[in-house]
């Protein structure tokens, strides 16, 4: 072949390279991803501020963290439960239980409850009436018990001044008609029940037994209680 006949061939090859090309479709560029990472949520601490919800938020996200409070919009985290704490702790689960058990009434040991829109508790022991709507305490849609229930029990081994000031000024103003400290420290159990929108402390009868005055029935016997003696406090409870 010449060079002349050879030139033509590479033409021709490469005006049907050309319009090979035309033809077919043109290349899909691939397609990159990119994953959207989830906003992280930032952990509670003692001292923050915050409105409820993000409080709830910061909370259920957290799943190893048992008791976290909101109190006055400010995030409270408790130590580590001490025997001093537990043990009188279960003295009042078991004397609310039985009563409510017998009474057609709940109790709620440790159950978050939210109060208004800058508190949330979590105190050791609840009594109420069950919840419902329009009731005094009621369950909302995740489930968190809400409202102002009748009685409520806090164990004060460490925290007294929280409990005796900063929550008992909310569940006053928002009207929880019996409040009970158990000072583990002093050894001492204060019963306040709620009059004229005054928290008033009861005073124990000659018996040395302290009596609700919303609950007909509900009796602790204060030597009984604060010996961690369980027998005795039902034995009471009982007549």
């Amino acid at each position: 072949m010449t060079l002349k006949g050879e030139a033509d061939c590479m033409k021709i090859s490469l005006m049907a390279s050309s319009r090979m090309q035309a033809v077919l479709p043109p290349k899909r560029r691939a397609r990159t991803t990119q994953r959207r990472t989830a906003p992280v949520c930032p952990p509670l601490e003692n001292g923050d501020m915050l409105p409820l919800t993000e409080f709830i938020r910061r909370y259920e996200d957290m799943p190893g963290v048992k008791k976290a409070q909101l109190i006055e919009g400010v995030v409270h985290m408790p130590s580590p439960v001490r025997v001093t704490h537990a043990e009188p702790d279960g003295v009042i689960q078991l004397w609310l239980g039985v009563y409510a058990a017998e009474n057609g009434l709940k109790t709620y040991p440790n159950a978050t409850l939210l109060l208004d829109t800058e508190n949330a508790f979590q105190p050791d022991a609840i009594l109420c009436s069950p919840p419902r709507k329009g009731g005094r305490v009621w369950l909302n849609t995740k489930g968190y018990l809400c409202g102002s229930p009748e009685l409520v029990v806090e164990i004060a081994s460490s925290t007294a001044s929280i409990d005796l000031r900063d929550k008992l000024r909310v569940y006053r103003r928002l009207e929880v008609a019996e409040y009970i400290v158990w000072r583990t420290e002093d050894a001492e159990i204060d019963w306040f029940v709620l009059e004229e929108g005054q928290f008033i402390k009861m005073k124990p009868d000659r018996h040395g037994k302290l009596r609700s005055r919303i609950f007909p029935g509900l009796v602790l016997d204060l030597a009984a209680a604060l010996a961690c003696d369980k027998a005795k406090v039902l034995a009471a409870l009982k007549k």
